[in-house]
């Protein structure tokens, strides 16, 4: 926020900060003529030898993203072109790569801004689509001699490869938003503010700082730790954008985020927007739609209305699809590759404590249905007896069981839950189809029975070897938290999103909190 320097004007007495607006005179309107006139002054000092400041370097993230795009499909469909000895294999690769790259910057996935588009809520499995698409048109205009099918299937790991780097990239961004918080001015009604504030400060994973807020009306504001520069009348002022903008300059606030409201219409909302933008503060406005995706909100307008379309969540079609196949292949070559390792820890289990090494339990997976899940055991052979004693130890709430210091556990046990590889086993029914690399945990069937209608949303998809509960705080999370982090994933999954939360899975299994 650059310098303002204020100028030598007759300005007394409260103009809509530190309490309600006074009704207008014609003193009072004087006196926001002048402040309009300070808020549209320049806030930066230019430099006295009429330098222009200097350019930034444009980001290299998106022409990376190009090339990764470009050689990750030209590179594998030449390979897959010539074994299987199809004519002219380095043009089509490098044909279908350009077609692929320059097909998804068209479709904006390279910018660090969600697509709107009809397609967008498929992501990659869309643009691979449109570009089945276009490659059949190029060959039937082209006369190709490659085979059809063969081609398909050469430019399959392309999609693989970027639905890996779209994760990437959104837990990049995600990391980035977490270090550059923008600093939030809110505005609204008493309640709203109130809501929009509790959300704001119960979560960490955003790139939103609260550092005041303007409530409109006469409304007590309640809010803890948030500063209230003044506050707005019930009906518009002319001192609205002043104290707005007094509010975002006095807090070095970026963002001026509202909440409407019966008080706070669309009119008023307009001129008030009208005034920032002028002041070169950013506006956004709140929505009551919550636990929705950006990807799956689309606006659009119609006889002046502002509408927000919103795709429904994914079931079935080609990310369904994908996700299965990218579930049982994970899970085949996981099981291949950490047979070793599985072997060691199974000795470990043997010879450290009595009982099986295996400990198989019933669980309810999607849409109700049972199956046996498959864990290293890391209790006594007898813990499940012995739960009964414990109950007045529960330390969550909800009808899940935790406590730290479980004397259940053995000492092999708790190093196997700290380090997450007791779950190792259940690559087995991620394999079998029981369970997805991805998604909510699996309750217990005492759990599942207490689900209410909300809670029992959960079940709509399978249950996961990781997922958001993961990443977040595993056992340190309250049973509100579990609930609203899985009903956040049933509604907003996606195969991009699942690469990235098995990436942040790695780090948060080497940081270990909240495995107990």
């Amino acid at each position: 926020m650059g310098h303002v320097e204020i100028p030598d004007t007759d300005l007394t007495g409260p103009v809509g900060l530190r309490g309600a607006p006074r009704p207008r005179t014609a003193a009072s309107r004087n006196r926001t003529a002048a402040l309009e006139q300070l808020w549209r002054a320049p806030t930066a000092q230019r430099d006295p030898a009429g330098r222009a400041p200097a350019r930034r370097k444009p980001a290299a993230g998106p022409a990376l993203a190009a090339l990764t795009d470009l050689l990750g499909l030209a590179g594998p469909a030449w390979l897959l072109l010539r074994a299987g000895d199809q004519p002219r294999p380095v043009a089509a690769a490098v044909v279908a790569g350009l077609v692929w790259a320059g097909l998804r910057g068209a479709r904006g996935r390279y910018t660090d801004q969600p697509g709107t588009g009809p397609g967008d809520a498929l992501g990659p499995v869309g643009d691979w689509l449109v570009l089945i698409g276009l490659l059949a048109v190029l060959h039937t205009a082209a006369g190709s001699p490659v085979d059809p099918a063969t081609a398909v299937v050469a430019v399959a790991p392309g999609l693989l490869i970027a639905t890996a780097g779209a994760g990437l990239r959104r837990w990049q961004r995600s990391g980035r938003r977490g270090h550059r918080a923008r600093r939030v001015l809110l505005v609204g009604e008493a309640p709203a503010v109130g809501r929009a504030a509790e959300r704001l400060n119960s979560g960490t994973d955003h790139g939103y700082r609260l550092v005041a807020a303007i409530p409109v009306g006469t409304a007590r504001l309640e809010l803890d730790g948030v500063q209230v520069p003044g506050r707005l009348a019930s009906c518009p002022a002319d001192d609205d954008v002043t104290t707005v903008l007094g509010g975002v300059y006095a807090h070095a606030a970026d963002l001026v985020l509202v909440a409407p409201g019966p008080q706070l219409t669309g009119d008023r909302l307009r001129r008030l927007g009208w005034g920032l933008h002028e002041g070169g503060v950013a506006l956004s406005v709140v929505s009551e739609l919550t636990g929705v995706a950006a990807e799956r909100v689309r606006p659009a307008t119609a006889a002046g209305l502002t509408l927000l379309h919103v795709a429904p969540p994914l079931r079935g079609g080609p990310q369904a699809v994908l996700k299965n196949v990218l579930d049982r292949t994970g899970a085949l070559f996981g099981l291949l590759i950490l047979a070793p390792l599985l072997l060691a820890v199974a000795l470990s289990v043997r010879l450290s404590s009595r009982g099986p090494v295996f400990h198989r339990q019933v669980r309810q997976g999607q849409h109700n249905r049972p199956f046996t899940m498959w864990k290293f055991r890391t209790m006594v052979a007898d813990a499940e007896s012995l739960k009964a004693q414990l109950a007045a130890s529960n330390e969550v709430d909800g009808p899940l069981f935790k406590m730290r210091g479980d004397p259940r556990v053995t000492p092999v046990g708790r190093l196997l839950r700290r380090t997450s590889l007791d779950e190792l086993p259940q690559l087995v029914n991620v394999l079998l189809g029981h369970m997805s690399l991805v998604g909510p945990r699996p309750p217990l069937p005492e759990e599942a029975s207490r689900y209410d209608e909300r809670e029992h949303r959960r079940l709509a998809v399978k249950p996961g070897l990781t997922g958001l509960w993961q990443v977040s705080g595993r056992s340190d999370l309250t049973w509100q938290e579990t609930v609203s982090l899985d009903l956040w994933y049933v509604d907003n999954w996606s195969v991009a999103a699942d690469l990235g939360l098995l990436a942040r899975t790695v780090r948060a299994v080497a940081d270990g909190r909240g495995a107990y």
